[in-house]
């Protein structure tokens, strides 16, 4: 009797979690998709003007929450305090916060294109922290409009927003287990608004030659890092997925066996990959996930010849609280 009615409420355990990883296909929401790609990258020039520079770009990385994105806490322009910048996915607002408690909201509706969300966002920091001023260029994108002046962007479909952020934050819970335990040098689960995509980074220590002189890659690239993300898709590849890359890599690397099985090298991309259709309707998606992103540093570790104390730290369990 106790174990027929213990079932009903096991059920909805179950149905609750698959719901926590949906389905994520750039096909699906594309318009949506390209929409708040565009909105965080207002965010991330902001960011990028007002906080104190960091190695690799980190002063530019976004964070994902509980209720969507934000910048860390950015210093005023006037010194009147510190300034938060964000996009509130479950109210659909974004958003400027002073510490003061001072904030101005602007809804996202369909009706409201980039370049009206964009031109509020930098109104309202004004307004609320003093004179600041970004290249509103996009970056990282295909297209070329300015953010203030774009009226090319302004689909906004809320349940497609929901899915995503749902299939991001379970991405994220993933991504800041998998760097946990990691005693080198790493950073935070980022959001980074040129790519639209989350990433850990674990450095090795050693310097890097960047790929390329270009601003992005001499700055971000000049380290020696494995990186493991994972992105909702876009026109390259249509599909999210968790990806992983080493830099820099010998040409092994595209060889290494990386488990669970369904994970490939994407020639195309320069990466492994695991889709993310092929994590979430497994047994555990969250472990399976995490084998992935586990397998493929080992192996990146192996063949780009890392402190193997390194490697072993990442083995074991995080850091007892003592």
């Amino acid at each position: 009797m106790g174990g027929r009615s213990e079932q009903p409420g096991l059920r909805r355990a179950q149905r609750t979690a698959e719901e926590g990883w949906p389905a994520v296909n750039y096909a699906d929401w594309s318009e949506t998709c390209d929409t708040l790609h565009a909105h965080t990258q207002v965010l991330g020039k902001l960011a990028a003007a007002l906080a104190p520079p960091q190695p690799q770009l980190q002063h530019a990385a976004l964070r994902l929450t509980a209720r969507g994105f934000e910048t860390p806490p950015l210093p005023a322009p006037d010194r009147s305090g510190a300034l938060v910048i964000g996009l509130d996915l479950r109210a659909h607002e974004a958003f400027v916060e002073h510490s003061a408690g001072r904030s101005l909201r602007v809804p996202l509706t369909p009706d409201a294109a980039v370049g009206e969300v964009a031109r509020e966002l930098i109104a309202g920091t004004r307004s609320l922290g003093g004179r600041v001023e970004i290249d509103t260029t996009p970056q990282e994108v295909w297209w070329s409009v300015p953010l203030d002046a774009d009226r090319e962007h302004g689909s906004y479909d809320t349940e497609a927003v929901a899915s995503y952020h749902a299939a991001a934050t379970r991405a994220a819970l993933v991504l800041a287990a998998f760097r946990a335990p990691y005693r080198g040098r790493s950073t935070p689960v980022n959001a980074w608004w040129g790519s639209f995509d989350l990433a850990v980074n674990l450095f090795s220590g050693s310097p890097a030659t960047p790929p390329s002189e270009g601003f992005i890659m001499r700055n971000a690239m000049d380290s020696q890092e494995v990186a493991v993300g994972w992105w909702p898709g876009d026109p390259r590849y249509g599909k999210a997925a968790f990806y992983a890359y080493a830099h820099p890599a010998p040409e092994s690397f595209a060889h290494a066996e990386i488990s669970p099985e369904p994970a490939r090298w994407e020639e195309a991309l320069g990466e492994h990959v695991l889709d993310w259709d092929d994590v979430r309707s497994g047994a555990h998606p969250h472990e399976r996930a995490l084998q992935f992103a586990r397998s493929a540093f080992r192996e990146a570790c192996t063949v780009c010849e890392w402190d193997p104390a390194l490697l072993a730290s990442m083995e074991g369990a995080p850091p007892p609280i003592r």
